[in-house]
């Protein structure tokens, strides 16, 4: 039968076709378009899960955990001046009647990740038959103290040697094995030095600079790891000596001696003890601390100075002292080379400085002494360089953990 293209029944049919197909290709159109809307806000909003299908744009390979800031941490410390019987009286804060207590409850924050709580239990378990040892001035004994009572809350401590004047101490974890010590050596190298136990002096330092301290060298073959650090001692007034030779001299009143400058001294002392853990047989691993600021304000320890804030700085609020930016130039300095010579596979550094920096209201001020208020006296030494504790020292811990896992 012949069909007439004219045929009103066949154009109707044909239009209902036409008119099905554009509907589905709109159909088709619309979804894509909504897929796209929801697919971008999902990638706007969930990046954290897109990274973890991406490692090479993960950030935390590139994060610097030294550098970021204080937060509020309602948790507090993890020990007590009470559950802890290690801490020194000097560093006692609560016991000795300082009234504030908002200093306890800050923790560092790196900027770019997120820094794990020092855990006690694992890291007993990665030192199970190993030897730890801080080497250093007094802020070493500081820092072990705090590192000690952290430990102590999962085993108790046992106290295995110290020294005729208590600088120098070993503890022990008998269920670990493990020993951790710290070696008082201010210096690090050969020094004679005429002063008492209350820091007197009788007479200038003698510091030979091309002798190491066999005090600390002699027991280095049998650590596993060590915390090395100079300090605040390379100010004092000293004479130098090299092949047991006068050569100069820092800040005497000695005729005919060149006053040569603490950052000749400290350069080459770094410098040496670099060597020294390099060019040794036995391979510790090795965490370098840099220089701690202090934060003595109107004077200094002699002076009347004084440390009464109790809140930390935020980031740009505070300068370092000339001293202390001289002293951790050259720390950084003698690191790189090492780091850049390729010599230094099982050294870190342990850059404490800026973030100490931030934390004027952490020291002991006045409360060094036991209610040093307490008969009206109003003139007391302070100490604005060492750390109460507990205090913002426990977050060094923090900081040592995450370097060691990442051994």
């Amino acid at each position: 039968m012949k069909v007439e293209p004219n045929n009103p029944f066949l154009v109707r049919k044909q239009r209902h076709v036409l008119l099905k197909f554009a509907l589905f290709l709109l159909f088709i159109a619309l979804s894509f378009h909504i897929f796209l809307s929801v697919s971008s806000k999902l990638m706007s909003s969930s990046p954290l899960q897109i990274r973890a299908h991406s490692p090479q744009n993960d950030t935390r390979a590139e994060c610097d955990i030294f550098v970021g800031e204080w937060v509020a941490d309602l948790a507090g410390p993890s020990y007590t001046n009470e559950s802890c019987h290690v801490i020194e009286a000097h560093q006692n804060c609560v016991r000795n009647g300082r009234p504030d207590t908002g200093y306890l409850y800050w923790r560092w924050s790196p900027k770019d990740c997120d820094l794990p709580r020092f855990n006690p239990r694992k890291f007993l378990n990665l030192m199970r038959n190993k030897s730890w040892a801080f080497v250093g001035d007094s802020i070493q004994r500081n820092h072990v103290q705090s590192l000690v009572c952290t430990l102590s809350q999962v085993e108790e401590a046992v106290e295995i040697y110290h020294d005729e004047e208590y600088r120098s101490k070993k503890w022990s974890f008998p269920s670990h094995n493990f020993t951790l010590s710290v070696i008082w050596d201010p210096f690090l190298t050969k020094a004679v030095i005429f002063e008492d136990i209350n820091g007197v002096s009788s007479s200038d330092v003698q510091l030979h600079l091309d002798k190491l301290d066999e005090e600390w060298t002699s027991q280095y073959k049998d650590l596993d790891y060590v915390v090395i650090a100079g300090g605040k001692w390379f100010l004092k007034t000293a004479i130098y000596y090299e092949n047991d030779t006068v050569i100069g001299c820092h800040n005497c009143l000695v005729k005919n001696l060149t006053d040569l400058g603490f950052e000749y001294a400290y350069r080459k002392v770094i410098d040496r003890v670099f060597d020294f853990i390099t060019g040794s047989d036995h391979k510790a691993f090795v965490f370098f601390r840099t220089t701690t600021p202090d934060h003595f304000e109107n004077g200094e320890w002699f002076s009347g100075g004084q440390c009464n804030r109790t809140v930390p700085f935020k980031g740009g609020e505070v300068d370092m002292k000339d001293v202390d930016v001289a002293m951790r130039k050259i720390e950084l300095e003698e690191f790189g080379k090492v780091v850049g010579s390729g010599k230094g596979q099982s050294l870190k550094l342990l850059d404490t400085t800026r973030l100490s920096l931030l934390r004027p209201d952490g020291h002991p001020g006045p409360y060094r002494q036991f209610h040093p208020f307490a008969d009206g006296n109003k003139k007391v030494q302070t100490d604005c360089l060492h750390w109460c504790l507990p205090g913002p020292i426990d977050s060094w811990n923090d900081l040592l953990m995450q370097l060691l896992v990442q051994m």
